[in-house]
């Protein structure tokens, strides 16, 4: 399967640069994979298609401000996203005008220091001068490059879930911020189960894809997480004939990664490099609420696997032809 099956052409003014002043007001694309057809709806309208016995999962995952500024002794500015926190040298992504050595020194906002070490499978490894805590205290949201503006302390509050509680993200799972609180109360009245599971969002989920043959790509590894409780709700909805609903790619991955064959998931944590494209069987979700996402990216890909490329790519086109807003702030789609 090539890279290229998964392009498609987006114009930059539909890649949306701030979030709407309500989260459930974001447009809805609904697709049904048995129909084959394409209804346009408002978000909040996604109450109606959720069912009494129906299982909504969502990520629960909250973003920590990743990005943090400083400069080189030389006076130089440099960008360190950091891609985890829990290591005493996490990972992160350095970004300078000239190449960084290792072992420099770079001064950071509040007056820490990060020295740069050596190569990483992902960036850079890099060790701080004080605790992740002090360090976080400088940092801001990691806004995706695709928003061309720095982040605003709006973006504290709408680059977040309204029931994010589990620290570790560096991107937000996108398609859980259009929900409020009382949507969510709404679709529990309905019967409908809510169960929380945690992927901490990273490089895993946003690195490009620069193998050409799609086969060879290999997914960078995510810190995951389903309880007891998260597994038992699920699983009695599943064996009752509810729906599995995933909110996002991350928590499609989560259960598919914890799911057995039988369609029935058991709680665990630890890492998943799951990478799901095309030919891949599904044994748990029946469904998928999503944003619209980038060209020749793993997240298209999973979507694909779900619904089918050519009916993806052509509810893309549709989407484009009707001004729909793409990515983190854009939005969203639900598959069933």
């Amino acid at each position: 399967m090539k890279l290229s099956d998964f392009f498609y052409s987006l114009p930059d003014k539909l890649i949306a640069q701030a979030p709407l002043e309500e989260r459930d007001a974001a447009r809805l694309m609904v697709l049904s994979r048995h129909k084959g057809s394409i209804q346009e709806k408002v978000f909040r309208d996604i109450a109606s298609y959720l069912n009494e016995g129906d299982c909504l999962v969502l990520n629960d995952t909250r973003v920590i401000p990743a990005r943090l500024y400083g400069r080189r002794g030389t006076g130089g500015e440099v960008e360190i996203f950091l891609l985890e926190t829990g290591p005493d040298t996490p990972r992160a992504l350095i970004r300078a005008s000239r190449r960084i050595r290792e072992g420099e020194v770079i001064e950071i906002e509040g007056g820490h220091l990060a020295t740069v070490l050596g190569a990483a499978d992902a960036g850079r490894f890099v060790r701080f001068n004080a605790p992740m805590s002090d360090i976080l205290r400088s940092g801001h949201v990691p806004l995706p490059p695709y928003i061309s503006r720095d982040d605003v302390p709006l973006d504290q509050i709408q680059y977040q879930t309204v029931y994010a509680v589990s620290d570790g993200a560096t991107a937000a799972p996108t398609a859980g911020l259009h929900f409020t609180r009382e949507l969510l109360d709404k679709i529990a009245a309905k019967g409908v189960k809510i169960a929380y599971v945690t992927l901490h969002t990273s490089y895993g989920s946003f690195a490009p894809v620069k193998a050409e043959v799609v086969e060879k790509h290999k997914m960078h590894s995510e810190f995951f997480e389903i309880s007891k409780r998260a597994a038992d709700i699920i699983n009695s909805s599943k064996k009752a004939g509810g729906k599995i609903i995933a909110v996002g790619t991350t928590s499609a991955r989560v259960i598919e990664t914890s799911a057995r064959e039988n369609g029935l998931t058991v709680p665990m944590s630890g890492e998943t490099d799951l990478f799901i494209y095309p030919g891949y069987m599904f044994k748990a979700i029946d469904g998928m609420i999503t944003n619209f996402h980038l060209p020749e990216s793993t997240l298209l890909m999973l979507v694909a696997a779900f619904a089918g490329r050519e009916f993806v790519l052509k509810a893309y086109e549709h989407a484009v032809r009707s001004g729909f807003r793409f990515f983190s702030y854009g939005d969203a789609m639900l598959v069933v």
